[in-house]
């Protein structure tokens, strides 16, 4: 394009092109016909030709004129296609989001809020991460991922962590276990029992607080075998393996071969977070976090809670 050319030049000159009259062109433009005479004699001399033939009576388009009308109609909307794209990007509207979470939160309230923000913003992609807590944090420091949803998380420089929800540890036993039919059961009870449990790279402050209702007893936990997600655990006690302790919400996979059962003399418990980077303010996290539910309060059972008959 020329460089003295301007889109507001190409405004002008479609709605003359348009109107084929300077007066009902400049009042469809809320300018003076004057300035609008004006306009269109200073892009007639930035291109070098005449784009209008006029008489007294008569505006006609010339063969330059009639290219050109074509033209800045493509020029205008591909400019304000992109001029809105750019807005949208910056009120957080399209792009793409990398969020992180772990496994055991598929069934509780933070992931739903991810429908309702594709719902209201369809044009941002939002690319799920699975994996273990201490992975995702570093990942969201390092700005790989821009949120993440964690289960107790170990602090992590320049990320900021707010509560969304807090659940109860249960226990879960092969369906033949000697104590799979009572109606609770306590962390020393469990110490007796090998464990299946996940690895501490997982995280830290979640293999301590998962492990809390056995440590709160005084009785080291004996861990027979490690795995990578609740789902092999799960079915890892199902064969009869050992037990473990679980965020009840990690239930949700448990396979009809073991009980899931509320621990007593204990108040142990976990809560999920939501976490991103310190100075990351733009409105594309901002909108997620808006749809996100903060309430401190335990989702509703998937397993069992204290006074349901076990699972049978």
């Amino acid at each position: 394009m020329n460089p003295g050319v301007e889109l507001r030049h190409l405004r002008y000159f479609l709605a003359v092109a348009e109107e084929l009259h300077f007066g009902r062109a400049a009042a469809r433009l809320h300018i003076a016909q004057p300035a609008l005479t004006q306009q269109i004699q200073r892009l007639e001399t930035l291109l070098g030709t005449r784009l209008f033939d006029r008489t007294s009576r008569t505006v006609a388009l010339t063969a330059a004129g009639i290219v050109l009308r074509e033209r800045a109609r493509a020029l205008l909307g591909h400019a304000e296609r992109d001029l809105a794209e750019v807005t949208r990007i910056g009120q957080g509207g399209q792009g793409t989001l990398y969020l992180g979470f772990v496994p055991s939160v598929l069934p509780l309230e933070p992931l739903r809020g991810v429908r309702e923000f594709r719902e209201r913003f369809p044009l941002v992609q939002v690319d799920l991460v699975e994996g273990f807590t201490s992975h995702l944090m570093e990942r969201l420091a390092n700005g790989t991922l821009d949120m993440a949803i964690v289960r107790d998380p170990d602090e992590q420089p320049g990320t900021v962590t707010v509560p969304l929800m807090t659940e109860p540890f249960v226990a879960i036993l092969p369906a033949d276990h000697p104590d799979a039919g009572r109606p609770t059961v306590t962390g020393a009870e469990l110490a007796e029992n090998p464990l299946v449990f996940f690895p501490r790279a997982a995280g830290g402050l979640a293999y301590e607080k998962n492990l809390a209702p056995l440590l709160e007893s005084g009785r080291p936990p004996r861990i027979v075998q490690e795995a990578t997600n609740w789902t092999i655990i799960l079915y890892l006690v199902a064969a009869g393996l050992g037990v473990t302790i679980a965020p009840r919400s990690a239930t949700f996979t448990a396979p009809d071969s073991v009980r899931i059962i509320p621990l007593a003399e204990t108040d142990a418990a976990t809560t999920i977070y939501i976490a991103t980077r310190a100075d990351d303010t733009r409105p594309l996290v901002r909108n997620l976090l808006d749809l996100l539910p903060n309430r401190p309060k335990p989702p509703e059972p998937l397993g069992l809670s204290a006074g349901d008959t076990p699972r049978s």
